[in-house]
């Protein structure tokens, strides 16, 4: 620590009121199961499918026997390669069960990437849809694994895969090599003394998860999660919106990112309430018709998943009176979105959540009661049984609130490690425990977190610090802007230079000019973006976060300089 004042230094501890759960998530599960029986708890909309606990407990034991009977034994991973789904559910619970390490891939990957992912991680199995719009899941399959052809299911011997035994899909056609999901989970019995069995031997501290980081460089990383890092974190989530079981809360949210899979599915099952996916990948349009006819009380989304809602044609038809909560995350929440959200979708305890991935991955949340004017500026206070500092990104050294810095955070949501590379473990988690977010912050005197940028996204523009993202809450406020991204581009006098990326409200025409013209005498002059561009979209994630590398690297190819190396 510095030597600035403890009352001054932005840092931060989050409560102890109540204890840490210890138990295993299948543990948890099964306690809650048998508590709430005839409850439902999950609807899946685009399969007509409805179970209560009892019913999801059950399918949950019969697939875990299947795994168990298919040679699957704790410690193995398994794969899933899928959108929004009751078996995605399945996976997540019977996977913990026993123990297996369930690995998220992501649905946008394509040969090389699941070639490289299933390979890092040494994945025995994998579930995996069969094609979902122009994605042919199977043909990438079976170019990576022509050995498929003549493989009995469960015996697949690939060169290019060699730890790889069983591909279950989830599709209803037979297919050379490959179990259908609906036999797989036939084999197994809800009543497999095995599964009770293998439960006896598991820890909450130890890896149930691998979820690969979506970073912008180099090869993806896989950071390992434990059962305490999710099964809390989901807790504590839960609590922070008071979930209760009459909740009802729609993820249009993917699964295989931690705000499906945590924020979603264990906020609502540590809190007996009910998991809703209105569809396999986000619609607005369903969406919206999913929270109006299944009377959902919460909603998860990323900023341009609320402002596609908000801005659709249809939107003023839909009944969203039953809202009461959720959580916007993912990527910064414009403040006039924020306050639409409130005032259009009635989502007057709706909470801001931060963190990343190696974090379980939420650090700071706002709650229910926060102060609109704080929900709307910052993303809340540190979460229970956890630690959060603002340093120095050059000295380490903790710095004055107030002051911008790295966000760095300690606790029990920090990842058991980046799987078979400790040298990048050792990277973001230093020798006291605290992992390194890379992210830019400040903390106020009441200890609310304020995310200014990426370290790597600040613009140094003639020697001036700019935070992008104070520049795109400034051009929100412009009448015509719907949405807005600032980069830096390289100039040869200055260094760098803002450019923004706006998307025009529909029905508008603004132009530089005007937009110039607007923050003239209302912002330094330094933080007016040189360039301006208006385009009807962003280079998106599959979850819905902005690549602002590829806004750069497009700028930096339409002025004819050289892109830099992302690798």
């Amino acid at each position: 620590m510095s030597d600035t004042p403890a009352t001054l230094q932005a840092y931060a501890c989050g409560s102890h009121d109540q204890p840490l759960l210890t138990q295993t998530i299948g543990d948890f599960f099964d306690d809650m199961a048998r508590r709430m029986g005839e409850q439902e708890a999950l609807v899946v909309r685009h399969q007509n499918a409805r179970l209560s606990y009892a019913e999801l407990k059950r399918e949950v034991d019969r697939l875990a026997s299947a795994m168990l009977r298919s040679g699957l034994r704790k410690g193995d991973r398994v794969g899933i390669w899928a959108h929004n789904c009751v078996e995605w559910v399945l996976m997540q619970l019977a996977t913990a069960k026993v123990g297996i390490i369930l690995v998220n891939i992501n649905p946008a990957y394509r040969l090389a990437e699941v070639e490289y992912a299933l390979n890092k991680v040494g994945c025995k199995a994998l579930v995996t849809m069969t094609r979902f719009k122009t994605s042919d899941y199977l043909a990438m399959l079976r170019e990576l694994a022509p050995e498929l052809a003549t493989a009995q299911p469960g015996e697949l011997r690939a060169a290019r895969l060699p730890e790889l035994r069983l591909i279950v899909q989830l599709g209803e056609q037979d297919e050379p090599g490959m179990l259908r999901f609906a036999d797989w989970i036939a084999r197994g019995s809800a009543d497999d003394p095995a599964v009770a069995q293998a439960a006896t031997g598991l820890r909450a501290d130890e890896p149930i998860n691998i979820q690969f980081t979506s970073g912008t460089t180099g090869f993806p990383k896989g950071a390992t999660l434990t059962h305490s890092n999710i099964l809390n974190n989901g807790y504590f989530i839960g609590e922070a919106m008071k979930l209760t079981a009459a909740d009802r809360l729609c993820i249009p949210v993917p699964l295989y990112h931690c705000f499906g899979m945590v924020l979603g599915n264990l906020a609502c099952l540590t809190h007996g309430a009910t998991i809703v996916y209105p569809n396999d990948a986000f619609d607005p349009l369903l969406t919206l018709e999913c929270v109006q006819d299944e009377a959902c009380t919460g909603l998860h989304g990323v900023p341009t998943m609320f402002i596609a809602m908000l801005d659709h044609p249809r939107f003023a038809e839909f009944d969203l009176s039953t809202l009461r909560t959720g959580i916007m995350a993912g990527s910064p929440c414009p403040i006039e979105v924020m306050k639409r959200v409130v005032r259009d979708m009635h989502l007057s305890e709706i909470t801001i959540a931060y963190g990343m991935t190696e974090t379980a991955p939420v650090s700071c949340q706002s709650s229910t009661d926060t102060p609109l004017d704080k929900r709307v500026s910052t993303v809340g206070q540190v979460q229970p049984h956890l630690e959060v500092k603002i340093v120095d990104p050059a000295t380490g050294q903790t710095v004055p609130r107030g002051t911008p810095g790295e966000l760095c955070t300690r606790g029990y949501s920090v990842m058991h490690g980046y799987w078979g590379d400790e040298a990048k473990t050792r990277e973001a988690i230093d020798v006291e425990g605290w992992m390194h977010t890379g992210d830019l912050a400040t903390m106020d005197a009441e200890g609310y977190v304020n995310i200014v940028g990426r370290i790597k996204d600040m613009v140094i523009r003639g020697g001036e610090n700019i935070y992008p993202r104070e520049v795109e809450e400034f051009l929100y406020r412009h009448p015509d802007v719907q949405d807005v991204q600032v980069v830096g581009v390289p100039d040869p006098k200055y260094g760098e230079e803002l450019c923004a990326w706006i998307i025009p409200k529909p029905g508008t025409t603004p132009t530089e000019d005007a937009i110039r013209d607007f923050c003239r005498g209302q912002i330094a002059h330094y933080k007016i973006p040189r360039y301006i561009r208006f385009v009807p979209s962003f280079p998106l994630t599959i979850t819905g976060k902005v690549q602002k590398f590829k806004i750069r690297e497009a700028m930096q190819q339409e002025l004819g300089m050289q892109p830099e190396k992302t690798a």
